[in-house]
Order: C-alpha cells, then sequence, then structure tokens
C-alpha cells in the first residue's frame, strides 16, 4: 500500500511540474491564435530561444538564473515584434496553409540557425545551488526545482488571470478574441493588441523554455519536438482560453506522465488517447467557444 502510494504521489507531482511548463508556453499560443486567427507553429521556436537566451547569459554574463529568465522573457518578447510586424502581419488575412508555410518555414530556419552557433549538442545548465537537492514537505521529500517550476507556475496563473480579468487591456484582449468586429467598432485598436499579445505570448514562451530545461532538456529540435504538446494543450483547452490553457495542461501533463509512468513502452499514447476522446466529445474544446 506505502509502495502504491509513493507511485500515486510520484505521478501527480512529476505531472504538476510537467504542467506547468506546458501551460506557461501554450497559454501565449492560446490567447494569440485566439485572438489573431494565426496559426503559429514558430511558437516552439521561441521557447526555444527563450532557453538558449536564459543559459547564454547565465554563462556569459554570470546573470542570476532568477534574472536571466527576465532577460530571456523581454528580449524575446521584443525579437518577437520585429516578427510580428514584418511577416506575420502580412499573413493576417492569407489562408491557414499560407500562414502554416510561414511558421513551420521559421521553425526550420530557427533550429538550423541554433544548430549552427551552438551546435546540436543538448544544453548543459547548472541550476542554483538552492534549487538543488529535495524539499521535504512534511510527508515526503521532493527535488526542490520541480517545487520551485510548481511554485512559479502557480503564480503565472494568478498573475495571467488578474490581467486578463481585472485590467482594461485584458478586457480589450477578450472582447477582441470573443467579437473582433464588434471590439473594432468600439474603438480599440485591435492592431495594437495583436502586437502587445503576440510580444506576451513569445515572452512566456521563452519563460517556459528557460524554466524547461532542468526538466525537459533543451537543444535545437526543441521547437519541433514539443510543438504538437503545445497545439495539443491550445486545442484541448479552447483557443483564447487562459482556463482552458491551464486545465488541459494540468490532465495532460499528469496523464501523460502517468502512462510513462505505468506503461514505458507506450510512450506518449496515453496523451494522445485522451486528446482524441476529448476531443470527440468538446471539438471546440474543454472552454472553447461553439461554432
Amino acid at each position: 500500500m506505502d509502495q502504491l502510494f509513493n507511485v500515486a504521489v510520484s505521478i501527480l507531482f512529476d505531472g504538476l511540474a510537467y504542467a506547468m511548463i506546458l501551460f506557461i508556453i501554450s497559454v501565449g499560443l492560446s490567447v494569440t491564435m485566439g485572438l489573431m486567427g494565426f496559426v503559429n507553429l514558430a511558437h516552439g521556436a521561441f521557447a526555444m530561444a527563450g532557453g538558449y537566451a536564459t543559459v547564454s547569459v547565465m554563462n556569459g554574463l554570470g546573470v542570476p538564473f532568477p534574472l536571466a529568465l527576465v532577460i530571456a522573457f523581454f528580449l524575446v518578447g521584443a525579437v518577437s515584434v520585429l516578427f510580428e510586424r514584418v511577416l506575420y502581419a502580412r499573413l493576417y488575412k492569407a489562408t491557414e496553409l499560407d500562414q502554416v508555410m510561414l511558421s513551420i518555414g521559421l521553425v526550420f530556419m530557427a533550429i538550423a540557425a541554433f544548430t549552427f552557433f551552438y551546435g546540436p549538442a543538448p544544453l548543459t545548465f547548472q541550476a542554483p545551488d538552492y534549487l538543488k537537492g529535495q524539499i521535504d514537505l512534511g510527508f515526503r521529500e521532493f527535488p526542490t526545482y520541480r517545487v520551485f517550476m510548481i511554485c512559479v507556475g502557480l503564480a503565472m496563473i494568478a498573475a495571467l488571470w488578474f490581467g486578463f480579468e481585472r485590467t482594461s487591456l485584458g478586457a480589450q484582449i477578450r472582447a477582441a478574441v470573443d467579437n473582433r468586429r464588434m471590439a473594432q467598432s468600439l474603438g480599440i485598436d485591435v492592431d495594437r493588441l495583436f502586437t502587445l499579445t503576440f510580444a506576451l505570448g513569445s515572452g512566456l514562451a521563452a519563460l517556459g523554455g528557460g524554466l524547461a530545461i532542468e526538466i525537459v532538456g533543451m537543444s535545437p529540435g526543441f521547437a519541433i519536438q514539443y510543438l504538437v504538446f503545445f497545439l495539443i494543450v491550445v486545442a484541448v483547452g479552447g483557443l483564447g482560453s487562459i482556463r482552458g490553457a491551464f486545465v488541459a495542461a494540468l490532465v495532460l501533463g499528469i496523464i501523460d506522465n502517468a502512462g510513462k509512468y505505468l506503461w514505458p513502452e507506450g510512450g506518449a499514447f496515453f496523451i494522445y488517447a485522451v486528446t482524441i476522446a476529448l476531443l470527440l466529445i468538446k471539438p471546440a474544446g474543454l472552454f472553447g467557444r461553439q461554432a
């Protein structure tokens, strides 16, 4: 019985830490796709850029880990504005195929660029001493970094909820997601919202990429390797829904982790099986708008 309890706790705890990574990276994609209607398959490339930026400023400039994450957030967010204005804005009214071709092309260009500058090997990352080892939560010890990851994820959920539900900018974004034409008729600058939201989503992806290194690793293939998981979270949660992205990341993260614990040979079978089942029941996602 004790062994079963320990396995269950491990599945829930590790699954929750993994879910926080999925949420932080995917929530930006969910909101930008819901607002802009743009099929942005390059979102994983911004997460990868955040991971490399985090390690680069830590190793090259001796910047502490928390500050490195903040720098990666703002740096990638700022660079993404250039991409949004120069490339993405030209295809807002294009077909989904055109958008897919552009964004997937950016993914492969990013993979080639990071491979050229950093090499194909995974990044070497040394977490700060205070995030190493185990932390005693009373009934059991847990890896300190995963506890930190969960705390950061919960803090991000609270901050995003407040930003989208209790601020004027959040109200404008929600209005534009629900009905873009009506929002424009009310005087909301939707183009400005596009840029700000895209920068925020890309910055969050970068933050998630920096946090993910210790748990899932980081290499030039990250942008394509985990892209399908980010898209699954968006599809299951529903476009434009922060709550949906969180619930979907939580459910899929824990189920995927449980599947790999209980049936390692099955790989990611469970996460795909659950995704198919949920989308058959709720084609628009758990919290998506029905057509």
